[in-house]
């Protein structure tokens, strides 16, 4: 069942759940993955505790104490939250220490509303580094205008970032400009770089259906022809980027000095549209050095029969050029759709955040002790 996880993890891309609950936790599923799967890490976001929370499965009795206790909702979240990230990390502290801290990562994100607050982004991710006290922990900061510069702080303090929410390759270029520029600082400060890790994380099958629906709004024959390649040139083309930074003078000093890359990480890799393939941002987006975050339906799928035939990234990058340049000829904005994807992405993520701040309360509520 996992021959093709093999081949997928031996043409060097890491694998990840983009999941995470208790119950996966305590039950053993995750350190089954792990074992069976290739699974070498694990991502979260607002929108997966969201519905790991508000199954209500294996959060009762540490909801009960924090009633108990009468700590605010947002404190509560934060309890919980970085508790499941310690478990997990705990879980795949084996695999950290056998790839030298390169994979065994577990990613908490801040808190979704300070996306556009560069002092409160650091802030929160100073404290989530402080709370989860794990060296095998990345701190999600999403790839705003105000996000960059907290980038290149947290990274400056030696706390590894992965970034979350690029969508555009002018971003992605500016997201490993602050992964550089922080690095620059961390060395400057005396620290220990090699210690130091992160993730770029490039999302992919949103890409796909906003594009897509645009071309549908075409429905030219041409732009019917283009469906389904506009996400995939896009990665190609970060991963070009990634080549050209990761092989300057800037990153080569960095690098003697002990620092690792930032791997690009292939993220919304769960296909949207059940006209393609399920292992679609799989298959064709394999490249060494890379981290692909699954959900579990899109694993499972890629077990089962993902076709992993070698590298299906570099070589394609003219190709990829052309397509998106193909679809900039129907009318179809470029920057206009990246931008829209990003703000979605924040407010997704808010409104997630949201969701389990009301739903928490209610049961923090609920579980209160009464007055004697």
């Amino acid at each position: 069942m996992t021959d093709a996880l093999k081949r997928l993890s031996d043409e060097g891309v890491a694998i990840w759940l983009d999941d995470l609950s208790r119950k996966r936790i305590t039950s053993g599923n995750l350190a089954e993955l792990i074992d069976q799967s290739h699974v070498v890490g694990v991502t979260t976001n607002p929108a997966i505790f969201q519905k790991a929370i508000s199954s209500g499965e294996g959060y009762e009795q540490q909801l009960a104490d924090l009633a108990t206790r009468r700590v605010t909702v947002e404190e509560a979240l934060r309890m919980i939250t970085t508790a499941d990230v310690r478990d997990a990390a705990d879980i795949l502290r084996p695999v950290h220490d056998r790839t030298d801290g390169q994979d065994g990562r577990v990613s908490i994100e801040v808190d979704p509303r300070l996306a556009h607050d560069t002092a409160a982004t650091v802030a929160e991710a100073k404290q989530l580094a402080w709370l989860v006290d794990r060296p095998n922990t990345l701190i999600k900061i999403p790839a705003t205008k105000a996000g960059l510069p907290a980038i290149t702080e947290v990274i400056g303090r030696g706390i590894s970032v992965n970034v979350t929410l690029i969508f555009s390759l002018q971003r992605y270029r500016e997201v490993m400009d602050a992964y550089l520029a922080g690095l620059e600082k961390a060395k400057a400060a005396g620290l220990d770089l090699s210690l130091i890790h992160s993730v770029a994380s490039f999302f992919v099958s949103r890409v796909d259906t906003e594009i897509d629906k645009r071309l549908d709004a075409v429905g030219t024959d041409e732009a019917k022809a283009l469906k389904g390649k506009a996400a995939l040139a896009n990665a190609r083309l970060a991963y070009e980027a990634y080549e050209e930074v990761f092989s300057s003078d800037r990153w080569a000093a960095l690098e003697r000095a002990g620092a690792n890359k930032q791997r690009a990480l292939w993220a919304s890799t769960g296909v949207k549209d059940p006209a393609y393939k399920d292992t679609l941002y799989v298959d064709d987006l394999v490249a060494p050095n890379t981290v692909n975050t699954m959900p579990e339906a899109t694993l499972e799928a890629a077990a089962d029969h993902g076709s992993i035939t070698g590298d299906t990234v570099r070589g394609t990058y003219e190709q990829a050029r052309a397509e998106l340049d193909a679809v900039a000829k129907l009318g179809i904005s470029y920057d206009d759709v990246v931008q829209l994807l990003e703000d979605e992405g924040v407010e997704k993520f808010e409104a997630s955040w949201n969701d389990l701040l009301k739903s928490t309360e209610a049961e923090l509520q609920r579980l209160a002790p009464t007055e004697a």
